[in-house]
C-alpha cells in the first residue's frame, strides 16, 4: 500500500464512525461511516467519495476530464473523485471528509 494512501487510512480512522474494511460497490478498500460506504479507493492516490453536491458545489470541486473511472459521470453526482499526490493533499481530503460527515 501507498505510503499516502495509508496515512490517509489512518487520518481518516481516527475521525468517529470512519472505518476502512472492503467495498460492497466497488471492490478493494472503502471508507464506511456508520455501516454505510461513503468511499472507495480507485488506486493509490484516487479515492472516490460521496461528498453531497451542496459541498462539491461550494468548495468549488469538478470531475477530472481524464477519470479512467467515472469518465462520464453527471455533474450533479453527490460523489467525486479526489486525488492526493502530497501529505497536504491528504489533509484536504481529511477536511472535506469531515465537512461531508456534518451532512451526514
Amino acid at each position: 500500500m501507498a505510503k499516502l494512501r495509508n496515512d490517509l487510512i489512518k487520518k481518516l480512522e481516527q475521525i468517529p464512525n470512519l472505518e476502512d474494511r472492503p467495498s460492497k460497490v466497488a471492490g478493494g478498500s472503502a471508507i464506511f461511516y456508520k455501516n454505510k460506504e461513503i468511499a472507495h479507493f480507485h488506486h493509490d492516490n484516487e479515492i472516490d467519495v460521496r461528498l453531497t453536491k451542496k459541498i462539491i458545489r461550494k468548495e468549488g470541486l469538478n470531475h477530472f476530464d481524464d477519470s479512467t473511472v467515472h469518465k462520464h459521470r453527471s455533474p450533479n453526482s453527490e460523489w467525486i473523485e479526489l486525488r492526493f499526490y502530497k501529505a497536504k493533499d491528504v489533509d484536504e481530503v481529511v477536511r472535506l471528509f469531515k465537512l461531508a460527515l456534518e451532512q451526514y
